[in-house]
């Protein structure tokens, strides 16, 4: 008799990890949600909704490094997948992930300007953190025209083209390190990917990701508030609108 295989939905993700009540996501655990979502997406990883909530602007957004369409929409499906959206709430795309790591590769975040990036560099353990000569702009964009060359390679197709399962596929080959990459493991540059999606989707909106505070409706997350002293004594449970920096006047 076949095994019944169970689909879980990120919600399901959210109730199990501790994820729903504030606990840190582990390296290893949103992985785990690649390969899982895929039977329960209807939509395209490119379909967008409206939110409920009114949309606050975005103070700067636009592209600052992946300035090519084909490119960015490689980047935009990629984080899609590791965080899509569900019954929960909006995905990376919708929240802006996106545009929040185009725009911290054109900065700091991007050049490591403010890490060390002398020789030697030899391949260290996991816990001795970046050992690669390249940046991390120099890390994406790589890693991009591979996305890009697994996907026609395997499907015969753009990275952007092929179905949510065909994505997932790709990106799992990334995480066990079966992608070969110079100067970089593949498997270093996911982690890479799914620690700049979780940021661009928690981050304050004023870095142009967690659209409209979503990513913080979502975990509950009150956001910026200028004090607690009118419901600090209350026994009840509290449920703040979110505040951001923006926002705050």
């Amino acid at each position: 008799m076949a095994k019944k295989t169970k689909n879980f939905s990120r919600r399901d993700f959210l109730k199990t990890s501790g994820v729903a009540t504030g606990a840190l996501i582990g390296g290893s655990l949103l992985g785990g949600l690649i390969g899982y979502n895929a039977n329960n997406s209807k939509t395209s990883p490119t379909e967008t909704k409206s939110g409920e909530h009114k949309q606050e602007a975005a103070l700067n957004k636009g592209r600052m490094f992946f300035t090519n369409d084909r490119e960015f929409q490689i980047l935009a499906n990629a984080t899609e997948r590791i965080f899509p959206k569900d019954d929960l709430g909006p995905g990376a795309i919708d929240l802006g992930v996106p545009y929040f790591i185009d725009n911290q590769l054109a900065g700091q975040y991007g050049s490591n300007s403010k890490e060390y990036m002398q020789g030697p560099f030899a391949s260290g353990a996991p816990t001795q953190g970046y050992q690669s000569n390249l940046t991390r702009a120099e890390i994406f964009k790589q890693a991009v025209a591979k996305l890009e060359s697994e996907a026609q390679t395997r499907f015969k197709n753009g990275f952007s083209k092929i179905e949510a399962e065909q994505m997932d596929e790709i990106l799992t080959a990334f995480q066990k390190d079966e992608v070969p990459m110079k100067g970089v493991s593949s498997a270093f540059f996911f982690r890479l990917l799914r620690a700049a999606t979780l940021e661009g989707a928690y981050a304050d909106p004023i870095y142009n990701g967690n659209n409209n505070m979503d990513g913080w409706r979502m975990k509950g997350f009150p956001g910026h508030q200028a004090a607690y002293i009118n419901v600090i004594e209350s026994d009840e449970f509290q449920k703040i609108e979110p505040k951001s920096i923006g926002s705050m006047h």
